[in-house]
């Protein structure tokens, strides 16, 4: 049975990870709702919205690897977030002054080298340092969705009073908090942990063919997303609602994604049956949103799926990617989770700017069938651990 001292000890190093995620998600409530209104303010049309919003899914396998990598082989998790989260406020603000297209896109990319690793470094940290204090990740996690919900409803408050010109400052202060918030993270007690090879431990994990089917699975689940984040706000605001009315939608799906995270400790639910429920709720809820249905209970229900679209997608691929790691390599496979991710969702986010530009919300089929590719991986993820365990038992 713990003691005071380390029960108090756990109660302050989750308070203060709540902090950061909450931090860092605010930013993002605000930037994957209202970025792309930004960017169109800035004389963006929307194939180059598509691409911008690529930009940092694209830089993300070229810097998580890195970020990563030095996080585990000096057992500095804490000290890379700090870097790249201090780093990552300035960049932002850098983009904020510039004026032409090119230069927000290339000042987009450098903030992006220190912005994309800091979640799979979190989900690292708050994985071994909430363990190692026997605290769960959903009740921690479920404090960023719900600062997601502030960033959205504050940003779609704000659309209506500010000019959307102005937008991105309100990311940048976000971005602020998130720096001063990282300086306050608890330290690991790294020094016990483990400092293995690390290329003999990657490259097995790197071999692992069913690794490689649930991360990609969770990649096309997690990428079918790409016309939601893209263009859901400019699809609902030429529909007729206002920020506050926009900034609500996505708020109703955060707060379901909340409910999910709550309650998962008590679902005694697997990895691969999380990610099934995600593969489900992402297909019938695109499915149908290809339908453009008109704001009403049917819309409101449909943004209840991310709880399963998101939420269960997301449990499911770090909880397994926490199975599999290598003992002191867990923010390496959580990055290897991550550029898997990213390099999903940057081809669809790519080609989203042209799918609505020809055909509007009906672009939501595409990813439905999108999701259902990342069902049909889970599937030959079970084919495969059946055929092992036949081999196994001959």
């Amino acid at each position: 049975m713990p003691s005071g001292l380390e029960t108090r000890a756990g109660a302050s190093f989750a308070r203060r990870l709540a902090a950061f995620y909450s931090t860092l998600c605010m930013a993002l409530g605000v930037q994957m709702p209202f970025l792309p209104v930004w960017f169109a303010a800035k004389e963006f049309d929307a194939a180059s919205v598509g691409l911008a919003l690529a930009i940092p899914l694209i830089v993300r396998p070229l810097a998580i690897p890195v970020a990563t990598r030095i996080a585990d082989s000096y057992a500095a998790a804490r000290a890379v977030i700090i870097i790249g989260a201090v780093a990552t406020f300035v960049g932002y603000a850098a983009v904020g002054l510039m004026q032409s297209p090119l230069a927000i896109m290339a000042a987009v990319a450098l903030a992006s080298l220190f912005y994309a690793p800091l979640m799979p470094l979190a989900d690292a940290y708050a994985l071994r340092g909430l363990g190692l204090h026997g605290r769960t990740y959903g009740p921690v996690r479920l404090w960023g969705s719900a600062a997601f919900i502030a960033g959205s409803l504050g940003g779609g408050l704000l659309l209506d009073v500010i000019a959307p010109r102005e937008l991105i400052w309100i990311v940048v202060g976000a971005l602020a908090l998130n720096a001063t918030a990282s300086c306050t993270l608890a330290p690991l007690d790294e020094k016990t942990l483990p400092v293995p090879t690390h290329r003999k431990t990657a490259s097995a994990l790197l071999r692992d063919s069913q690794f490689w089917l649930l991360a990609m699975a969770a990649a096309f689940i997690q990428a079918s997303h790409a016309i939601y984040y893209g263009f859901s706000a400019l699809q609902w605001r030429s529909a007729g609602l206002d920020g506050t009315a926009i900034g609500g939608l996505w708020a109703l799906g955060v707060l379901a994604e909340i409910a999910m995270f709550a309650a998962s400790p008590r679902l005694p639910l697997d990895p691969r049956a999380w990610l099934v429920a995600g593969a489900t709720g992402a297909v019938v809820r695109w499915g149908a949103m290809a339908f453009d249905p008109a704001p009403g209970v049917l819309l409101l229900l449909l943004q209840c799926l991310h709880a399963l679209s998101f939420g269960a997608t997301h449990l499911g691929a770090i909880g397994f990617v926490a199975r599999v790691a290598p003992e002191g390599q867990g923010a390496s496979a959580q990055g290897y989770l991550a550029v898997t991710l990213s390099l999903a969702t940057a081809a669809a986010m790519a080609i989203s700017g042209e799918l609505y530009a020809r055909w509007g919300g009906r672009a939501y089929a595409a990813m439905a069938l999108l999701a259902l590719a990342g069902g049909l991986f889970i599937l030959l993820w079970s084919a495969v651990q059946g055929a092992n365990r036949y081999r196994a038992l001959k």
